[in-house]
């Protein structure tokens, strides 16, 4: 049987080699990840910016259904169609129903325009 040591030693010295390789290249990199990590912010603020109704709208499946035509057994009603103004929507979507399941609150107050028109638009 052939000594099982030299092909351990052989990985472990490649892969000890490679951590030493990759990290220098890292040190090169430095000054773009600092950049990188000091961007995230305005990333962040341009998601806000960038409000995604059809992302929004996955709190209210659990509810109202997958096609979001009503769920709950009809407790949760349908959005698609509905006879509910853009103002009335808004002040669902912000204040929710009491006495119901629907909170308040799901979606940020600066999209709540944003939220109503697109559930509007749902046919």
């Amino acid at each position: 049987m052939k000594n099982p040591i030299i092909p351990f030693l052989l990985i472990f010295s490649l892969g000890i080699g490679l951590i030493f390789f990759m990290s220098l290249y890292g040190i090169e990199q430095k000054e773009e990840i600092a950049k990188e990590a000091e961007g995230d912010t305005t990333e962040e603020e341009a998601d806000v910016a960038s409000f995604d109704p059809d992302v929004a709208i996955g709190q209210c499946v659990s509810c109202h259904g997958g096609d979001l035509t009503g769920g709950m057994g009809g407790a949760a009603p349908g959005l698609v169609g509905t006879d509910l103004s853009k103002e009335e929507l808004v002040d669902i979507i912000q204040n929710g129903i009491s006495g119901t399941a629907m909170p308040g609150n799901l979606v940020p107050a600066e999209h709540l325009d944003e939220m109503a028109e697109y559930i509007l638009s749902l046919k």
